[in-house]
């Protein structure tokens, strides 16, 4: 036997994802890019690949809004700052993801298959949506920090984060990540006042 003849008698075989019975713009919303198709750890990867973004989106819309973009909740001694414009493109990305996530999953037969991972991507911006965006341009260790808080609740889903799932479709497969972007958000915004508190 030649090589081409062993390739295809012992090679493994490809099997094609379910991600090619759907159209092609609708695979690049939901798989963002790409990042979902990867064969190990998709969401990994698509919350990855959201967190590497928010960068030059912190620089964006610093230098057109500059601190117009940011809301102060709390009184004099504590509070939180909440970013609009990463509130915004979350809620955007929610909202706007949920026909193409249906669409998925009818064309392909699935229910919240691995590689959507635009539900990541809404639960990254989430968590990013509680710190300002001159804070994340002047301290970029804050995203990996963000991404490490992220898919400990997206992973492992607890305090009601799991609930979430069980609504219909893909507000389930959404919901459960904007949820997961809440908590993440609120704990890196305690954490980041506390290295504040004690530096």
């Amino acid at each position: 036997m030649n090589k081409q003849e062993l390739k295809e008698k012992y090679g493994k075989k490809r099997i094609p994802h379910e991600w090619r019975k759907t159209d092609w713009f609708t695979t690049l919303v939901v798989t963002f890019f790409g990042s979902g198709m990867s064969p190990k750890a998709p969401g990994t990867m698509g919350s990855l690949a959201a967190a590497i973004v928010a960068y030059p989106m912190a620089f964006f819309f610093q230098s057109h809004l500059g601190q117009d973009e940011v809301l102060y909740i709390g009184g004099d001694n504590f509070g939180i700052f909440i970013s609009l414009t990463f509130l915004a493109a979350a809620l955007f990305v929610f909202f706007a993801a949920i026909p193409f996530v249906k669409k998925a999953m009818k064309d392909t037969g699935t229910e919240d298959p691995g590689w959507i991972v635009i539900d990541e991507v809404c639960g990254i911006f989430m968590a990013l949506a509680f710190v300002p965006c001159d804070v994340i341009i002047h301290s970029p260790w804050i995203l990996a920090l963000a991404f490490v808080l992220f898919r400990f609740f997206d992973i492992l889903k607890p305090l009601g984060i799991h609930k979430m799932e069980k609504l219909p479709g893909a507000w389930g497969v959404m919901a459960d990540d904007l949820l997961g972007g809440i908590y993440a958000g609120i704990l890196l915004s305690l954490t980041l006042t506390l290295i504040v508190l004690f530096s």
